[in-house]
Protein backbone atom coordinates (compact mmCIF):
# COMPACT_ATOMS: atom_id res chain seq x y z
CA UNK A 1 0.00 0.00 0.00
CA UNK A 2 1.29 3.19 -1.06
CA UNK A 3 1.26 6.10 1.70
CA UNK A 4 0.72 9.75 0.93
CA UNK A 5 2.66 12.63 2.00
CA UNK A 6 1.05 15.41 2.96
CA UNK A 7 2.63 18.51 2.03
CA UNK A 8 4.63 20.33 4.21
CA UNK A 9 3.90 24.03 4.71
CA UNK A 10 6.39 26.25 3.19
CA UNK A 11 8.63 27.71 6.22
CA UNK A 12 7.80 31.73 5.59
CA UNK A 13 9.63 34.64 7.93
CA UNK A 14 7.07 37.67 8.51
CA UNK A 15 9.04 40.06 7.21
CA UNK A 16 6.37 42.56 8.42
CA UNK A 17 7.94 43.66 12.24
CA UNK A 18 11.14 44.18 10.79
CA UNK A 19 10.02 47.00 8.32
CA UNK A 20 7.66 48.32 11.16
CA UNK A 21 11.33 48.99 13.27
CA UNK A 22 13.58 50.48 9.99
CA UNK A 23 10.51 52.33 9.40
CA UNK A 24 10.15 53.60 12.95
CA UNK A 25 13.74 54.37 13.27
CA UNK A 26 14.01 56.30 10.05
CA UNK A 27 11.29 58.96 11.66
CA UNK A 28 13.25 58.81 14.70
CA UNK A 29 16.61 59.91 12.75
CA UNK A 30 14.58 62.27 10.67
CA UNK A 31 13.06 63.99 13.61
CA UNK A 32 15.91 64.24 15.53
CA UNK A 33 18.67 65.45 13.40
CA UNK A 34 19.69 69.46 13.17
CA UNK A 35 19.66 70.76 9.86
CA UNK A 36 22.64 72.72 8.18
CA UNK A 37 21.42 76.26 7.14
CA UNK A 38 23.54 76.90 4.28
CA UNK A 39 24.13 80.13 2.62
CA UNK A 40 23.40 79.61 -0.97
CA UNK A 41 26.47 80.23 -2.65
CA UNK A 42 30.16 79.10 -2.44
CA UNK A 43 32.67 81.45 -1.60
CA UNK A 44 36.71 81.06 -2.27
CA UNK A 45 37.80 81.21 1.48
CA UNK A 46 41.29 82.69 2.82
CA UNK A 47 43.84 80.51 3.61
CA UNK A 48 44.03 79.69 7.54
CA UNK A 49 47.16 78.52 9.63
CA UNK A 50 45.18 77.94 12.25
CA UNK A 51 41.89 76.37 10.94
CA UNK A 52 39.79 73.97 13.04
CA UNK A 53 36.97 72.11 12.17
CA UNK A 54 33.42 73.07 13.26
CA UNK A 55 30.84 70.92 14.32
CA UNK A 56 28.17 72.14 15.25
CA UNK A 57 27.57 74.89 12.49
CA UNK A 58 23.85 75.77 11.86
CA UNK A 59 24.04 79.02 10.62
CA UNK A 60 25.77 79.83 7.62
CA UNK A 61 26.17 83.73 6.48
CA UNK A 62 28.41 84.12 2.99
CA UNK A 63 30.25 87.01 1.93
CA UNK A 64 30.74 87.05 -2.12
CA UNK A 65 33.60 88.76 -3.94
CA UNK A 66 31.10 91.60 -5.07
CA UNK A 67 30.21 92.30 -1.22
CA UNK A 68 26.80 90.27 -1.52
CA UNK A 69 25.54 89.01 1.72
CA UNK A 70 23.80 85.47 1.17
CA UNK A 71 21.70 83.69 3.85
CA UNK A 72 19.72 80.50 3.50
CA UNK A 73 19.99 80.21 -0.21
CA UNK A 74 19.06 84.27 -0.82
CA UNK A 75 20.59 87.26 -1.21
CA UNK A 76 20.01 89.80 2.29
CA UNK A 77 20.85 93.68 2.96
CA UNK A 78 23.31 93.82 5.33
CA UNK A 79 20.81 95.41 7.67
CA UNK A 80 19.18 92.74 7.56
CA UNK A 81 21.67 90.09 9.43
CA UNK A 82 20.78 90.19 12.78
CA UNK A 83 16.71 90.01 11.83
CA UNK A 84 17.53 86.69 9.75
CA UNK A 85 20.32 85.48 12.79
CA UNK A 86 17.46 86.31 15.79
CA UNK A 87 15.02 84.51 13.88
CA UNK A 88 17.08 81.14 13.45
CA UNK A 89 19.07 81.50 16.45
CA UNK A 90 14.86 81.38 18.25
CA UNK A 91 14.68 78.13 15.85
CA UNK A 92 17.88 76.24 17.16
CA UNK A 93 19.79 77.60 19.85
CA UNK A 94 22.58 75.37 20.12
CA UNK A 95 23.61 76.21 16.66
CA UNK A 96 26.85 78.54 16.08
CA UNK A 97 27.14 80.83 13.33
CA UNK A 98 29.75 80.59 10.89
CA UNK A 99 30.49 83.74 8.12
CA UNK A 100 32.16 82.94 5.36
CA UNK A 101 33.81 85.89 3.29
CA UNK A 102 35.44 85.57 0.27
CA UNK A 103 38.91 86.54 0.26
CA UNK A 104 37.97 89.20 -2.46
CA UNK A 105 35.11 90.90 -0.27
CA UNK A 106 36.25 94.08 1.87
CA UNK A 107 36.70 93.97 5.22
CA UNK A 108 34.53 96.77 5.45
CA UNK A 109 31.17 94.57 4.88
CA UNK A 110 32.51 91.48 7.17
CA UNK A 111 33.19 94.05 9.88
CA UNK A 112 29.28 95.24 9.14
CA UNK A 113 28.23 91.28 9.72
CA UNK A 114 30.54 91.07 12.61
CA UNK A 115 28.83 94.38 14.34
CA UNK A 116 25.53 93.33 13.57
CA UNK A 117 25.73 89.87 15.22
CA UNK A 118 27.41 91.74 18.13
CA UNK A 119 24.92 94.02 18.36
CA UNK A 120 22.28 91.25 18.65
CA UNK A 121 24.27 89.58 21.34
CA UNK A 122 25.70 87.13 19.29
CA UNK A 123 29.33 86.20 20.08
CA UNK A 124 29.40 83.03 19.38
CA UNK A 125 30.41 83.03 15.84
CA UNK A 126 34.08 82.06 13.51
CA UNK A 127 35.17 83.20 10.41
CA UNK A 128 35.36 80.37 8.06
CA UNK A 129 39.09 79.21 6.37
CA UNK A 130 40.48 76.75 4.13
CA UNK A 131 43.28 74.45 6.06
Amino acid sequence: MRKHKKPQEEAAIDMTPMLDIVFIMLIFFIVTASFLKEAGIEVDRPNGSSATDQTKANIMIAITENDEVWMEKRQIDVRAVRANVERLKAENPEGSIVIQADKGSTTGVVVDVMDSLRNAGFMDYVLATKK
